[in-house]
């Protein structure tokens, strides 16, 4: 549960009109308005520097604020936020009234805590803030000033949903309740970190394509020489195995008798 802790001054505003507006925005003046409860809306002139001095402060944004107008103390959220599109200047705000026991939606701020030993970070990857806030329903009394997420445990591909979020008791957020459960926080590689690796996979797959089609040539290759050494050995003893052959008949009298006989007969 938080209490207020911030104290505002603010005045009536009675002068309206554009030329009014400048003129009170020359003087540092914010211009505002408060409106809700049982009460009528009015508008209102507050303090350029205390403003700003106050919007530095994160709590500021989800906070139950004590707004003083004219010695009338009420307490308010701030619902709205309009700056200058280039100058440091607050032009505009918007103040709701409200109880302690009103449950209103407000825009908490998300803290990330433990990016430094997030183990994706270690693995190379880096942290996407895809919600800075989100929108909570919860009791004004229990308002939160922030909601941490800690991210120390969220690897590479990792995600943190809007489930996972610790809030506040009796209090729900928005999205999630009408069934959209978005993720808070992601860890992804670099998108060229990321193409390296797939590189790396497509050329390791590439070179064992070719190694195995190496390796089959190879195989084919030392199947052909052992076929044509088979071959060659094949030849080789039938060669030895002829000779021996015919050395055996040339050893053989009746191989010689007939010999004889034939350049006998050849001569006659």
């Amino acid at each position: 549960m938080t209490a207020a802790i911030f104290d505002l001054q603010a005045e009536l505003r009675n002068d309206l009109g554009k030329s009014a507006s400048r003129r009170l925005r020359r003087e540092e003046k914010v211009l505002g308005v408060v409106y809700g409860g049982d009460e009528a809306a009015v508008p209102v002139i507050l303090e350029q520097r205390i403003v700003k001095r106050a919007l530095e402060n994160d709590a500021f944004y989800s906070h139950i604020l004590n707004l003083t107008i004219n010695g009338k103390k009420q307490q308010v959220v701030l619902k709205d936020l309009q700056r200058h599109p280039y100058k440091p200047i607050i032009m505009h705000m918007d103040f709701l009234r409200v109880k302690a026991s009103d449950k209103i939606v407000m825009r908490i701020p998300l803290h990330f805590l433990g990016e430094d030993k997030c183990v994706g970070v270690q693995n190379g990857g880096i942290i996407n803030h895809l919600m800075i806030d989100v929108e909570l329903r919860c009791q004004a009394n229990a308002l939160p000033e922030h909601i941490d997420i800690d991210v120390s445990n969220l690897d590479v591909d990792g995600a943190i949903h809007l489930s996972q979020l610790k809030i506040p008791a009796g209090s729900e957020l928005v999205l999630l309740a009408h069934g959209h459960d978005e993720p808070v926080v992601s860890v992804h590689l670099p998108r060229q970190s990321k193409l390296d690796i797939e590189e790396a996979a497509e050329e390791a797959k590439h070179a064992a394509e070719v190694a195995a089609e190496a390796a089959a040539d190879a195989a084919a290759a030392l199947g052909t020489a052992v076929a044509d050494s088979e071959k060659h050995e094949g030849k080789k003893a039938e060669g030895k195995t002829e000779a021996k052959l015919e050395n055996k008949q040339e050893q053989d009298p009746k191989h010689q008798h007939d010999t004889k006989h034939d350049d006998a007969h050849g001569k006659k």
